[in-house]
Order: C-alpha cells, then sequence, then structure tokens
C-alpha cells in the first residue's frame, strides 16, 4: 500500500464516505445505531469542512472528524475528535496515525492547542492508539452506554498540541 495521503473532504465525498461508514460501523466504537442505506452521511452536525480524508492506492482508506466541542468562545482553544474510521483493507498501515497527525495540524491551525476525544472503554485497540499518540484518560463516566446487552464505560481522553 502507498504512503496515505490526507486531504480536506468535500460534498463529493458523500457516497464514500456514506459507504465507508456502514462498512466500518461496529459497537465497539459506535453508540449509534448502524447507518442505513439511504442515510445521508453529511448533515448540519457533519459537514465536509469538519472531515479529512486519508488516500490510498487511490482510494479513500478512511476519514477523521474534527470538531469544536462547544460553540462557547471561552472553549475556541478545543477541539475534539469525534470520528475515526479506517477501512479493513488499510487497516494496521499507518492511516490512523497519518489521519490523527494531520487532525493535530488542523487543529493548530484553527488556533487549538488541546485536542480530546471520547472512546468506548471496551475498544482496547483504539485506547491502545490514542495512547501511543499521547493521550491520557481525563475522565471516565462508568457504565454510560448500554450495547448489545453490556454496560460500556466512555473514556475522556485528551492531550497538549
Amino acid at each position: 500500500m502507498s504512503d496515505p495521503t490526507i486531504r480536506p473532504a468535500a460534498l463529493s465525498d458523500e457516497t464514500t464516505l456514506a459507504d465507508l461508514d456502514r462498512r466500518t460501523w461496529s459497537p465497539l466504537h459506535s453508540v449509534q445505531p448502524p447507518p442505513r442505506p439511504n442515510d445521508p452521511f453529511f448533515t448540519d452536525r457533519n459537514r465536509p469542512d469538519h472531515l479529512l480524508i486519508a488516500e490510498a492506492d487511490g482510494r479513500t482508506a478512511g476519514f477523521i472528524r474534527l470538531v469544536a466541542p462547544t460553540p462557547l468562545a471561552c472553549n475556541t482553544h478545543v477541539r475534539a475528535i469525534q470520528g475515526l474510521a479506517v477501512d479493513d483493507w488499510a487497516r494496521g498501515r499507518g492511516v490512523a496515525r497519518a489521519l490523527l497527525g494531520a487532525a493535530y495540524e488542523e487543529a493548530r491551525r484553527q488556533g487549538a492547542v488541546r485536542i480530546t476525544l471520547r472512546v468506548l472503554g471496551h475498544n482496547a485497540p483504539a485506547r491502545r492508539l490514542y495512547e501511543s499518540e499521547g493521550f491520557a484518560v481525563e475522565g471516565v463516566l462508568p457504565g454510560e452506554f448500554l450495547l448489545e446487552g453490556e454496560y460500556v464505560d466512555d473514556v475522556l481522553m485528551g492531550r497538549a498540541l
């Protein structure tokens, strides 16, 4: 696989991103119900300017969603990662790390000095990745979600930029 390149999303990416979102959805990392075939990917809360896309070997390998965590002026120095997906064929090849690196750069460009995310407690692979990238656990909401009959912690992680 070629090294991933990262670019901003465009409206024309909607179908590709919707397909990727459906293929990668799992209760390991999502509290939302599975996306349905005709659900729009882009919405008022999930716009193209929130996403960076990784491409490799001429196709979409993954995406990351970076947003302001709140609309408050006193919180503009923080950005939040609210979604990271890598297609199965591209896993283990540095795509997630490339997306995270691009998110750090974009967050800094937007004036952020800190970045946060939330990850489900049972998602050990994601937690290991984030810890290896310098994220630390900053809070845990025990049993916050009931997923497939199991209570799952919501883990807040953050790091300085």
